[in-house]
């Protein structure tokens, strides 16, 4: 009895404290002048999620797609990724004037300088968020050659 409760103890410390940790895409914690900066110097380009804590859309996206495994494969290795709580966050006000959101979600991208070269407004399936990234990257490819 006392093993089962020893081993029970042991495996409970290997499990993740979240089901989801460490799935889906990746969005790092900073500020958009942090993440323009850091697309700078890596060469990518940034993703953003505009979303607000009031939307059901945005809410099946992140719970949904943004979890996929090929979602976050392409997310992960391209682009910086980064969320914005559009009406909480510091930098929301100003996104939303200079990239038109005026809808949740809004997927946004745009390269080091600010740049906007990718928009969709509304919730994305998987395979329609894999064809926008891909979209962006030829569109980034060509944009450079």
């Amino acid at each position: 009895m006392i093993m089962v409760v020893l081993l029970s103890l042991v495996l409970a410390s290997f499990t993740p404290s979240e089901p989801n940790e460490g799935i889906g895409i990746t969005f790092k914690h900073m500020t958009m002048e942090e993440a323009r900066e850091l697309a700078q110097s890596t060469g990518k380009l940034v993703f953003i999620d505009c979303y607000t804590d009031w939307c059901g859309p945005c809410k099946r996206m992140a719970a949904g797609a943004f979890k996929d495994p090929e979602v976050a494969a392409l997310y992960n290795k391209n682009f910086i990724n980064v969320k914005i709580e559009m009406e909480k966050n510091p930098d929301g006000v100003g996104l939303a004037r200079k990239y038109k959101v005026n809808a949740y979600p809004t997927l946004v991208f745009i390269n080091g300088q600010g740049d906007l070269i990718g928009k969709r407004v509304g919730m994305q399936s998987k395979d329609a968020l894999i064809i926008f990234a891909n979209n962006v990257l030829e569109k980034q490819v060509n944009f450079v050659r």
